[in-house]
């Protein structure tokens, strides 16, 4: 139950997203073009950063660059 804990945790970098074309997931309703995020835990295929809903999300990596 560590995700749990994630938004308390620090960050561990700052990236941007740069689209939101999700093939099978509504993702423009979650993050920003342009806008930068908050990465509180990265995985191979993921990046869990908090989102526009204040929550932490997991998404795929395409959606960003590091800023």
């Amino acid at each position: 139950m560590i995700h749990n804990s994630w938004d308390k945790k620090e960050t561990v970098q700052h990236v941007k997203c740069v689209h939101t074309d999700a093939k099978k997931y509504l993702v423009s309703s979650m993050l920003t073009v342009g806008q930068t995020y908050e990465v509180k835990n990265e995985t191979e295929e993921f990046i869990f950063v908090k989102d526009n809903s204040g929550h932490i999300g997991g998404y795929y990596k395409t959606y960003f660059e590091k800023a």
